[in-house]
């Protein structure tokens, strides 16, 4: 699971590929950007595991529910300010993580999987496991802030580690991916340590464990980037509830997405 606040940050893999991870409820603090009588933007900024890490933060007035949300590859969180404040607008807080090695204000490289697999070998952190540490440690922010259902959200590549995310911590209500899918269980093809490294980063492997939680999916049938047989596939792994909604506009979020998203929680 994602909790232990007392404890250190660590992590732990077993022989079938299953991560667990223990994250700290971090201490934040916030930077007001904007305000009016609908909701207000925060930058916030905590230390989680060997960096600070960013996020922006719309909160409304009386939150009903809020997301924790995970961009894209190369995506800064600066790119879903007015989406921040769209869902804030409608009684939803809304956090905007600005993932490790995204190019943002936090620290880190890009995705690099055999550099990862490099760290995982030796015991150290992968930073996949840092950024949904990161997931896990922003939730218990929000989880004490505003005491509403908190979810798990990400689009593309985002969606990946917000579905790990989920699949540790309990206290996700629920998991929303968007232009997203897993890695076709590639892990089951090694073994040893690369077995159990590649199944532990792979959210066709851990979806199952959001059950009886809900999971959402979004996709295009058109999507170029990520096929839509592949998202399917994650969504057969799924346990129930689960639902699956095509949607158009290519690859990522849009204003018919965050729509639909908005009125399903």
């Amino acid at each position: 699971g994602c909790t232990s606040p007392s404890d250190r940050p660590s992590y732990q893999v077993d022989a079938g590929g299953n991560l667990s991870l223990h994250c700290t409820a971090p201490r934040a603090t916030a930077t007001i950007l904007a305000e009016n009588a609908s909701y207000t933007l925060e930058k916030l900024r905590f230390w989680n595991i060997d960096e600070e890490i960013y996020a922006l933060l719309a909160v409304p007035q009386n939150p009903r529910a809020a997301i924790v949300f995970a961009e894209g590859a190369g995506v800064k969180k600066e790119a879903h300010r007015d989406r921040a404040a769209w869902y804030a607008e409608r009684g939803i807080a809304f956090l905007v993580l600005d993932i490790r090695g995204n190019g943002g204000e936090t620290a880190g490289r890009p995705l690099d999987f055999e550099d990862d697999y490099r760290r995982y070998v030796r015991g150290e952190w992968p930073e996949y496991y840092k950024i949904v540490c990161d997931l896990c440690s922003a939730r218990m922010l929000l989880d004490e802030r505003f005491q509403v259902p908190v979810y798990a959200m990400g689009s593309s590549n985002g969606g990946r580690y917000a579905a790990i995310a989920a699949s540790l911590d309990e206290r996700f209500a629920g998991y929303i991916g968007v232009s997203t899918s897993g890695f076709g269980l590639a892990g089951t093809g090694y073994s040893g340590d690369a077995r159990s490294f590649l199944l532990s980063v792979d959210p066709d492997h851990a979806i199952r464990r959001i059950s009886p939680r809900p999971v959402r999916l979004y996709h295009d049938p058109a999507d170029s980037i990520i096929p839509i047989d592949a998202a399917l596939a994650t969504y057969r792994y799924a346990g129930d509830p689960k639902t699956f909604c095509n949607f158009s506009g290519g690859h990522g979020l849009n204003l018919e997405v965050d729509n639909r998203i908005a009125e399903s929680i």
